[in-house]
């Protein structure tokens, strides 16, 4: 019901917060743009939550997010805050629906939320930020860059996790980038930042960010780590989400897994395999290796890598034995898990990080005219998802 005024409910969330908390603003992006990304965000962590209420994995998941928003300084009071301009706006857009007892279940599905993410902020031990510098800046094209980052300390991670960015060049805008690389005994860094159309963070990562200034880094969080029980391995990638399957595939290098490990990697043009010399490398010097470059054909739209891709991974046996690891944009992610269901792959074996739906990417309408005319999906809901592996939220 409230998501037939999805976007009533969400000004109106901002409005009621902002205007009861005035302190609170400066929390939050400054540009209109970053808060459409940043309130959109916020109800796909809360629409999925919300819908997983009762299973196992969202309590590890709200305590995660929860020591995570330490790089935002939010403390008990920002969550009351959050709780009842929440409620106000669910209560103004259920209308006659917002009866005692719906109040009653909201609140106390709020203050679960609430407790647990307040649980795992103050049962943390890590920093709230780290700083780290950046050594080193690699250009591929227009609209791919590489990274490398000293942290001033150490921070922790496994291969395959991902981190929340920020940079002062883009005030109180947080990202999340795969890290792409196991740890090392330098404890650099490699992010692998793709420039997203309008996007102002990604943007300022790729063309701006220069040797010597320092980005803020938040905690390592993702559950698509390796699993090393023995079962044969195929990684799954598109673009930048090369990233994380680097990661992991450069600490099986290190420690040689005894099977065999598949590789599929799509990308739009053979320009964007910017790391097939190493992956050459690699396949080279260890025969449990097999790679499949996914590229489309000279003079083909760039969706046609991911066609080719499905059409490879169909010709492919095998599915129920493997451990699948996918990383990617999340259509080309759900794309992709729907068919390795229907080749036979175990749900349970298949990991990947979810992000939830955010819309199209598309511009939003402008006015309430152009709203009913051209309506658009929720920019939240996404009745396709099935468990909560780790949502990234940026909340």
């Amino acid at each position: 019901m409230v998501e037939r005024r999805a976007e009533h409910a969400v000004k109106f969330f901002y409005s009621h917060l902002f205007w009861h908390n005035p302190g609170v603003r400066e929390m939050f992006p400054a540009s209109f743009e970053e808060m459409e990304r940043q309130r959109d965000r916020l109800f796909a962590a809360l629409t999925h939550v919300i819908a997983h209420l009762g299973d196992e994995a969202v309590g590890p998941y709200l305590r995660e997010l929860g020591r995570d928003h330490r790089k935002f300084l939010a403390g008990p009071e920002h969550y009351a805050a959050v709780g009842t301009s929440l409620l106000a706006a669910l209560a103004e857009c259920a209308g006659p629906a917002w009866t005692p007892a719906v109040e009653k279940t909201w609140t106390e599905a709020y203050a679960l939320i609430a407790d647990a993410m307040m649980a795992g902020a103050a049962r943390s031990t890590d920093p709230p930020w780290w700083d780290a510098e950046v050594v080193q800046h690699l250009r591929y094209g227009e609209d791919i860059a590489v990274l490398t980052l000293r942290p001033h300390q150490p921070l922790p991670h496994l291969p395959g996790q991902y981190v929340s960015v920020s940079s002062e060049r883009v005030p109180r805008t947080w990202r999340t980038y795969s890290l792409g690389n196991a740890p090392r005994p330098d404890h650099t860094l490699d992010l692998h930042v793709s420039r997203i159309e309008r996007g102002l963070l990604s943007t300022a990562l790729v063309r701006d960010t220069l040797p010597g200034e320092v980005l803020r880094l938040g905690t390592a969080g993702g559950a698509m780590t390796l699993r090393r029980d023995g079962r044969p391995m195929t990684f799954v990638a598109a673009g930048t989400g090369w990233s994380p399957v680097r990661a992991m595939l450069e600490e099986l290098v290190r420690r040689p897994p005894g099977h065999d490990v598949r590789l599929f990697l799509a990308a739009r043009d053979a320009a964007h395999l910017y790391d097939r010399p190493l992956i050459d490398a690699w396949q080279e010097r260890h025969p449990w290796l097999a790679v499949s470059y996914l590229t489309p054909a000279p003079g083909q739209h760039r969706s046609q890598a991911t066609g080719r891709l499905l059409t490879a991974l169909g010709n492919r046996g095998r599915w129920p034995d493997q451990d699948v690891y996918l990383s990617g944009p999340p259509a080309f992610v759900e794309e992709t898990a729907a068919l390795l269901d229907e080749l036979g792959a175990d749900p349970d074996r298949v990991f990947h990080d979810v992000l939830p739906a955010v819309g199209s990417g598309r511009s939003r309408p402008l006015g309430f005219g152009e709203w009913f005319l051209e309506r658009p999906s929720p920019h939240w809901h996404n009745p396709s998802a099935r468990a909560p592996r780790t949502p990234r939220s940026g909340v």
